[in-house]
Protein backbone atom coordinates (compact mmCIF):
# COMPACT_ATOMS: atom_id res chain seq x y z
CA UNK A 1 0.00 0.00 0.00
CA UNK A 2 2.62 2.45 0.80
CA UNK A 3 4.63 1.37 -2.45
CA UNK A 4 1.49 2.55 -4.46
CA UNK A 5 1.33 5.90 -2.89
CA UNK A 6 5.24 6.40 -3.42
CA UNK A 7 4.10 5.34 -7.08
CA UNK A 8 1.19 7.45 -7.78
CA UNK A 9 2.56 10.60 -5.82
CA UNK A 10 6.16 10.27 -8.09
CA UNK A 11 3.77 10.05 -10.72
CA UNK A 12 1.62 12.65 -10.12
CA UNK A 13 4.90 15.07 -9.13
CA UNK A 14 6.49 14.30 -12.33
CA UNK A 15 3.14 14.78 -14.53
CA UNK A 16 2.74 18.31 -12.37
CA UNK A 17 6.61 19.29 -13.55
CA UNK A 18 6.17 18.76 -16.98
CA UNK A 19 3.00 20.14 -17.64
CA UNK A 20 4.02 23.43 -15.60
CA UNK A 21 6.98 23.15 -17.95
CA UNK A 22 4.86 23.08 -21.14
CA UNK A 23 2.44 25.02 -20.26
CA UNK A 24 4.94 27.86 -19.89
CA UNK A 25 6.28 27.97 -23.08
CA UNK A 26 2.58 27.53 -24.66
CA UNK A 27 1.82 30.52 -23.04
CA UNK A 28 5.12 32.74 -23.67
CA UNK A 29 4.52 34.82 -26.50
CA UNK A 30 7.65 34.25 -27.11
CA UNK A 31 8.98 30.84 -26.93
CA UNK A 32 12.86 30.86 -24.52
CA UNK A 33 13.54 27.40 -26.05
CA UNK A 34 14.43 28.79 -28.81
CA UNK A 35 16.56 32.20 -27.77
CA UNK A 36 19.24 29.78 -26.77
CA UNK A 37 19.29 27.97 -30.26
CA UNK A 38 19.74 31.72 -31.41
CA UNK A 39 21.94 33.06 -28.96
CA UNK A 40 24.28 30.22 -30.41
CA UNK A 41 23.71 30.72 -33.99
CA UNK A 42 24.70 34.56 -33.21
CA UNK A 43 27.87 33.54 -31.26
CA UNK A 44 29.10 31.07 -34.09
CA UNK A 45 28.68 33.35 -36.71
CA UNK A 46 30.89 36.18 -34.42
CA UNK A 47 33.50 33.56 -34.07
CA UNK A 48 33.63 32.51 -37.53
CA UNK A 49 34.16 36.38 -38.30
CA UNK A 50 36.98 36.79 -35.60
CA UNK A 51 38.81 33.65 -36.52
CA UNK A 52 38.35 34.97 -40.89
CA UNK A 53 39.85 38.11 -40.31
CA UNK A 54 42.74 36.92 -37.86
CA UNK A 55 43.48 34.65 -40.12
CA UNK A 56 43.36 37.00 -42.81
CA UNK A 57 45.51 39.29 -40.66
CA UNK A 58 47.58 36.43 -40.54
CA UNK A 59 48.33 35.70 -44.43
CA UNK A 60 48.22 39.30 -45.29
CA UNK A 61 51.64 39.42 -42.68
CA UNK A 62 53.01 36.41 -43.82
CA UNK A 63 53.05 37.42 -47.26
CA UNK A 64 54.55 40.56 -46.70
CA UNK A 65 57.47 39.71 -44.70
CA UNK A 66 57.78 36.70 -47.40
CA UNK A 67 58.22 39.39 -50.16
CA UNK A 68 61.58 41.13 -50.26
CA UNK A 69 60.09 44.41 -52.07
CA UNK A 70 58.32 44.88 -48.91
CA UNK A 71 59.20 46.17 -44.99
CA UNK A 72 57.01 43.80 -43.60
CA UNK A 73 58.20 44.52 -40.39
CA UNK A 74 57.22 48.18 -40.65
CA UNK A 75 53.73 47.62 -41.60
CA UNK A 76 50.98 46.93 -39.39
CA UNK A 77 48.01 44.50 -40.61
CA UNK A 78 44.70 44.97 -39.09
CA UNK A 79 41.48 43.14 -40.08
CA UNK A 80 37.41 43.96 -39.52
CA UNK A 81 35.00 42.25 -41.34
CA UNK A 82 37.38 41.37 -44.08
CA UNK A 83 38.41 45.20 -44.39
CA UNK A 84 42.54 45.25 -44.33
CA UNK A 85 43.34 48.17 -42.79
CA UNK A 86 47.69 48.95 -43.17
CA UNK A 87 49.50 51.43 -41.03
CA UNK A 88 53.07 52.41 -40.42
CA UNK A 89 55.59 53.70 -42.46
CA UNK A 90 57.99 52.40 -46.07
CA UNK A 91 60.63 53.49 -47.74
CA UNK A 92 58.70 54.73 -51.12
CA UNK A 93 55.54 55.26 -52.77
CA UNK A 94 55.72 52.17 -54.87
CA UNK A 95 56.57 49.88 -51.88
CA UNK A 96 53.36 51.48 -50.59
CA UNK A 97 51.61 50.51 -53.56
CA UNK A 98 52.97 46.79 -53.59
CA UNK A 99 51.56 46.27 -49.92
CA UNK A 100 48.14 47.23 -51.00
CA UNK A 101 48.33 45.38 -54.14
CA UNK A 102 49.29 42.00 -52.30
CA UNK A 103 46.66 42.43 -49.72
CA UNK A 104 44.01 42.68 -52.30
CA UNK A 105 45.22 39.49 -53.61
CA UNK A 106 44.49 37.74 -50.32
CA UNK A 107 41.26 35.27 -50.11
CA UNK A 108 38.82 36.46 -48.14
CA UNK A 109 40.03 40.38 -48.43
CA UNK A 110 36.77 42.57 -48.92
CA UNK A 111 38.82 45.95 -49.07
CA UNK A 112 42.67 47.79 -48.25
CA UNK A 113 42.44 51.09 -46.47
CA UNK A 114 46.04 52.39 -46.59
CA UNK A 115 45.02 56.02 -45.28
CA UNK A 116 47.43 55.02 -42.21
CA UNK A 117 50.28 53.53 -44.44
CA UNK A 118 52.90 56.11 -45.30
CA UNK A 119 55.89 56.18 -47.34
CA UNK A 120 59.09 58.24 -46.32
CA UNK A 121 59.57 60.20 -49.15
Amino acid sequence: MKQSINKFAFAAITATALSLALAGTAFAGRSTAVQPTLLAGNTMDKAEEAVSDTWITSKVKSTFLADDNLSGMDIKVETNQGVVALSGVVASDAERDLAIAKAKEIKGVAAVSADGLKSAN
